[in-house]
């Protein structure tokens, strides 16, 4: 594959087929988590209307197969991924368990999990649960030589001791905004809604980066939807490899990577 490139297509497919064994420094991997039709839909409020809703065909499958496709993508992960590599996986309450489960049973150690605190997060409609104001990052490892940047992580850190000095940084990440359809960072159709229902924030994929993962790496995002993770990875000196399923995003990501961002 060429590096710094986006390839329409099934990641499983083309990382078994394109991607040699041993060669990837770093995957960061936001998958479908198989929620769509089971979300609320609030049609006639200010701040999301049919954002709310998970309707994606790519996030829809029936358990087994959720379950078989989880495992078969990860797999090919562990292949493609050096000795010292690292596997960075977004997930929520919902998936959580699977991904876990799958990953272990793929081979891979289970080193963090990240918790990432949103600080703007969407209010509970329902009223009936607590609301829902995290999601997670579990960062695997392949071997016990992995790569972690512990000096420029406490650098990246925003709380500093009371003299101004760098502190560890915990796994409780509560400093980093959801890009929410309100935000900056969020990409939006001419109609001001989100396009993508699950974009992540550029400084969570910019912590990942730095802190497993060196200048001339290769970062891979097998779902790479609107492109966050190249755009980092490009800005930190990264090289990167981007796959995406869906023929529209993956034309977003083409066109905010290699025609907004020259």
């Amino acid at each position: 594959m060429k590096l710094n490139n986006i390839y329409l297509g099934d990641c499983i497919l083309l990382m078994k087929s394109e991607i040699p064994d041993s060669s990837i420094d770093l995957v960061y991997a936001d998958p479908p988590y198989n929620l769509s039709g089971k979300s609320l839909n609030l049609k006639n409020n200010n701040t999301g209307g049919p954002f709310y809703e998970m309707n994606e065909d790519w996030d829809k499958m029936n358990y087994d197969i959720y379950l078989t496709f989880t495992h078969n993508w990860i797999s090919e992960v562990y292949r493609i991924l050096k000795p010292n590599g690292s596997l960075y996986i977004s997930c929520t309450y919902h998936n959580i368990a699977e991904i876990i489960i799958n990953a272990k049973n793929n081979g891979f150690n289970l080193n963090n999990i990240l918790s990432w605190y949103k600080i703007n997060a969407m209010p509970n409609i329902t009223k009936r649960t607590f609301t829902h104001s995290t999601e997670y990052v579990c960062w695997f490892v392949k071997g016990k030589n992995w790569k972690f940047n512990y000096e420029k992580i406490k650098e990246f850190n925003p709380h500093k001791t009371k003299d101004g000095k760098s502190k560890q940084m915990r796994d409780f990440l509560d400093f980093i905004d959801m890009p929410i359809l309100q935000g900056k960072e969020r990409i939006k159709a001419e109609n001001g809604r989100a396009i993508h229902p699950n974009q992540k924030p550029e400084k969570l994929i910019e912590l990942i980066i730095l802190a497993s993962s060196d200048e001339n790496d290769i970062v891979l995002d097998p779902f790479f939807g609107t492109g966050t993770t190249g755009i980092v990875a490009k800005t930190l000196n990264r090289n990167w490899i981007g796959i995406e399923i869906n023929e529209k995003y993956y034309q977003i990501a083409f066109n905010r990577i290699f025609k907004e961002n020259k």
